[in-house]
């Protein structure tokens, strides 16, 4: 079959290595140019930050995050980059914090040098969100791709197992994602595959020794490997389900895609055989839900929604959300009673997926 594919590679500078934070991050201040620094870290990363940027001079510590980066949390941080004439950002964290830098520079244009410390993926996506009224905006913009990334896979030892897992199958899910999402093509395809590959092994080898560097360098790689296929193919029926569950009732964002995955895995696989037989590949395994459920056993991974504060009640109410932003282009047809059905499974952890 003829291939015809319209596919588009973000720009960015990428440098990975263990143990060299601070001198990947003083080395791309300096060929920015960049003199007025504000460096974007929870209370929590205080001192990983504090040690990244140990070699840069740095212009206002901002410490205002918070999950699904409420617009309110935004304001602020705006105002402080504006009060400080920051003509670039450094953030140091997970997602919210990657969040937060490019809340600033959604309405200022200020470059983001992003330092991830978990596997969430945001710093390799020029994807942005907003949480307002108990509901999640997202959108798509080049001015928060962070135009470089530092990653250091010792700056993630200090994450626990637990929340390695759950961080690594919220990356594992833009893998997914990325094989049926509305813009979804072979070479985001071909790297959401081998994402799939380096997270199946390196979250076990975290399982087994939380210490284990070689293990956290492979879910790194993974990770932006997943995030640059999901910038690529946009967001698929999965991230819709849990941008809405996110926003609209502050579930743990991790943790709720980790649960999530497998139902929507399960709905989808058996309408896209092709992608199906190349997650399989990927996962090792005859089929690419045997694939994760094996991934996820090994794991003890997050396995109902009823965990995180997601109340029965409000399953009816979370598929009116969802409905009207099903992706037209995802492999099955998608009802109000499909919907219902996973997320009843998912809130309760009961009929997994086999």
């Amino acid at each position: 079959m003829a291939m015809d594919f319209h596919h588009v590679t973000l720009g960015q500078r990428v440098l990975f290595g263990a143990g060299r934070a601070a001198e990947n991050v003083a080395g791309e201040v300096s060929r920015l140019g960049a003199t007025r620094v504000m460096v974007v870290a929870s209370p929590a990363e205080e001192t990983v930050a504090q040690q990244v940027c140990r070699d840069i001079d740095v212009a206002v510590f901002h410490d205002g995050v918070a999950p699904h980066v409420p617009v309110e949390r935004a304001e602020v941080a705006r105002k402080a980059a504006a009060e400080h004439a920051i003509d670039l950002i450094v953030s140091v964290g997970g997602g919210s914090t990657t969040g937060l830098a490019k809340a600033v520079a959604l309405t200022s244009g200020i470059p983001i040098v992003a330092v991830p410390t978990t596997y969430a993926g945001s710093e390799a996506t020029n994807v942005w969100g907003l949480t307002e009224a108990s509901r999640k905006t997202t959108g798509v913009d080049t001015a928060v791709l962070p135009v470089s990334v530092v990653y250091d896979a010792q700056l993630t030892l200090s994450l626990p197992a637990e929340l390695s897992v759950a961080s690594g199958l919220n990356a594992l899910a833009h893998c997914v994602d990325s094989m049926w999402a509305p813009r979804a093509d072979p070479i985001n395809r071909a790297l959401g595959a081998e994402g799939i590959r380096a997270l199946t092994e390196g979250l076990p080898a975290i399982q087994a020794d939380p210490s284990n560097l070689e293990g956290r360098e492979q879910a790194l790689y993974g990770a932006y490997l997943s995030a640059v296929a999901f910038a690529s193919a946009g967001s698929g029926l999965h991230h819709k389900i849990c941008h809405v569950l996110g926003g609209a009732y502050d579930l743990p964002h991790a943790q709720t895609h980790a649960t999530v995955l497998p139902y929507v895995l399960a709905f989808n696989a058996p309408a896209a055989p092709d992608a199906e037989r190349r997650m399989a590949a990927a996962f090792g395994a005859d089929t690419a839900v045997a694939g994760l459920n094996a991934l996820r056993a090994e794991l003890n991974a997050p396995r109902a929604l009823k965990d995180y504060g997601f109340d029965e009640s409000s399953i009816d109410e979370a598929v009116a959300l969802v409905l009207p932003v099903v992706p037209p282009s995802n492999p099955r047809s998608v009802s109000a009673g499909d919907l219902r059905d996973l997320l009843r499974s998912a809130h309760a952890g009961d009929n997994f997926p086999s």
